[in-house]
């Protein structure tokens, strides 16, 4: 039985090796490899590894030595093509058909990868050339220094459509090779044949392997670059075409580093192009990878759960926060739905609108992104706000509707098990957002002294004159503004009335976001409410009309000195629209509560506000 060596890659890319030898003998890690007792000959102490980066095995005890498919031949008794097909249907592929032109093919790959690697090294020197002084000074300018360019392999491509082609030649490659590698096209006018990259820097594109297989060619500035035709624009960048070498389907730009990134502990963060993947990892977000100018396929998708060591392999998925980013996020968690398995889901990060990764980066620093990156969403949340924001769920019908549309969803979900969790996830949000009152999880239980009334104010809502329509949005700015004092005003907050049923959805929400996580900033909190379809209403009273009656609620730095001022501001005009103003006496203790650190007191006066909100 004769199989193409790239259908047997694919059963290794797919399968983790650690994870098919650890269901047959207990398997440890040891840093950055596993270790076990070696299932070939009798030991006490592991002498046995694994390493899943570099795909095979080794036992320094008896020298026993291979990949997936030796393993399993070796440990399970069985032939090559018995291991090959039994593996082949665990990674979800159907084994070929012997193809002699595709074995052809396949043993033409070494010579194909040689002349990637003397492509690649040659274009890599260009960069240093005296002659492209600007383009070197562009890339340093765009944060590719040496060590980067190194780390990626980038390079130039000058204007000289024969250079690279007889340096190639020299070597005794044939043009025959470099059409198949995707360097060499036919010109439609001369028909002498010309390279495809010219005049653009050059991102290799590595296979899993660490070998170039593509290239991907961006623009230079105009400015650095001749023009020879005003009218004609060409694309910002071209990309190899699918060669015998490379699947634009299968690969992702930077896997062999990201790879390695995930074992070290690196979250992965899969952006859109090259520029973010690099400004990533100068930055310290190792883990960054991109699909190759296509949406996330499922192979993709798999590949990045297989590169994963955790127990719950959870990439980020990086949109941009406008509505193609919503709609690509849309696409993806289409796509992801079926492939759902316990352990192995997604979370999607929205960055602010106009941003991408290396802009943001640039702009913003690491904690911008990292801000950015912390206020991502679940799968589930993702499906949750897509199907919520901006609808009217105040009917039964609509709620009705909305409950069968997600378990619509759901449905998608092939594994059972993951499935039923979904369903009953959905069961419990409806529930909890419709029909019961939420109950705080930050929020300590109360004595069980607490007083009846008390008790039973907790489940009313304090009773709110219609006519203070600018004092509720004076309070709703103040915490979209600054939601650092929302852990001192959660109770008031989470039973706060607003007459306008768009707004008081808003605050709904961002009780909800801050119980989820209650260190988000006002950029992270206000760019997850954008996401969720409220980028209106904030507009409506994040603004000088609401201000100018009530300076506090202006954003103000997360160490001012002010806050404690803020929070007494807040809570008194929360009486006030209760219908019961504080007198000084109450508010001087509300101050020195907060300024000491007083928290028996300031529940004494927090359950006085709430009580006389019921009465």
């Amino acid at each position: 039985m004769s199989i193409p060596p790239r259908f047997l890659d694919e059963i290794r890319g797919r399968l983790t090796l650690s994870d098919i030898i650890g269901r047959r003998v207990n398997v440890q890690r040891a840093g950055r490899e596993f270790k076990a007792c070696c299932p070939f000959h009798h030991e006490k102490t592991p002498s046995f590894t694994i390493n899943d980066d570099k795909q095979f095995y080794h036992c320094f005890g008896c020298g026993a030595h291979g990949d997936v498919i030796g393993f399993v031949m070796q440990h399970d008794n069985l032939s090559f093509p018995d291991a090959v097909e039994m593996l082949a249907a665990e990674a979800g592929l159907q084994v070929p058909k012997p193809d002699p032109k595709a074995i052809e093919k396949a043993q033409k790959a070494k010579d194909l990868h040689d002349l990637m690697d003397e492509a690649t090294a040659w274009m890599q020197a260009q960069v240093n050339d005296p002659v492209n002084k600007d383009v070197h000074e562009y890339l340093e300018s765009r944060g590719m220094n040496e060590d980067i360019r190194a780390a990626f392999r980038i390079g130039y491509a000058p204007a000289d459509g024969q250079a690279l082609r007889k340096v190639l030649a020299d070597k005794g490659f044939s043009d025959v090779q470099m059409r198949e590698v995707g360097l060499l096209k036919d010109s439609s006018r001369s028909g002498q044949p010309y390279i495809f990259f010219r005049d653009r820097v050059m991102f290799p594109v590595c296979d899993r392997r660490g070998r170039v297989v593509a290239f991907g060619g961006r623009i230079l500035p105009e400015a650095i670059r001749p023009q020879k035709d005003a009218n004609f624009k060409p694309p910002k960048y071209i990309n190899t075409a699918d060669t015998p070498l490379f699947d634009k389907g299968r690969m992702l730009y930077a896997e062999s580093l990201a790879r390695q990134a995930a074992r070290e502990g690196h979250t992965l963060i899969v952006t859109e192009g090259y520029m973010d993947v690099i400004a990533c990892n100068k930055f310290g977000f190792k883990g960054a990878i991109a699909p190759m100018g296509t949406a996330l396929t499922e192979e993709q998708i798999l590949s990045l759960w297989s590169m994963m060591v955790d127990e719950n392999k959870i990439p980020i998925l990086c949109f941009d926060g406008d509505n193609a980013g919503r709609s690509a996020a849309s696409r993806a968690c289409e796509r992801i739905l079926p492939l759902l398995k316990p352990g192995k889901s997604a979370r999607f990060a929205f960055l602010p609108e106009g941003e991408d990764p290396d802009s943001l980066l640039r702009n913003a620093g690491p904690q911008g992104f990292k801000a950015a990156l912390a206020s991502a969403l679940s799968l589930f949340d993702f499906l949750w706000a897509t199907h919520t924001a901006g609808r009217d769920l105040e009917t039964p019908e609509a709620r009705a509707g909305l409950s069968k549309t997600l378990h619509g969803e759901v449905s998608k979900i092939a594994d059972p098990e993951v499935q039923k969790h979904y369903r009953e996830l959905v069961r419990t949000r409806i529930s909890e957002k419709f029909f019961t009152p939420r109950q705080n999880k930050n929020r300590q239980a109360r004595p069980a002294g607490d007083t009846p009334k008390l008790k039973s104010a907790m489940r009313l809502r304090p009773v709110l004159n219609r006519k203070n329509a600018l004092s509720q949005r004076i309070l709703l700015a103040c915490v979209l503004n600054n939601p650092q004092i929302y852990h001192r005003i959660e109770e008031e907050f989470g039973r706060f009335h607003i007459d306008a049923p768009g707004l008081d959805r808003l605050r709904q929400q961002i009780v909800h976001a801050l119980i989820e996580d209650d260190t988000l900033d006002f950029q992270a909190l206000q760019g997850h409410l954008k996401l969720l379809g409220f980028e209106q209403e904030m507009h409506d009273i994040l603004n000088e009309s609401v201000y100018v009656h009530a300076a506090f609620a202006r954003r103000m730095a997360s160490d001012s000195p002010d806050e404690p001022q803020i929070v007494e501001n807040w809570l008194t005009l929360y009486a006030e629209l209760c219908g019961h103003g504080e007198n000084r006496q109450v508010r001087a203790q509300w101050q020195e509560a907060f300024a000491t650190s007083n928290e028996e007191q300031e529940d004494r006066l927090r359950d006085l506000v709430r009580i006389r909100g019921s009465e």
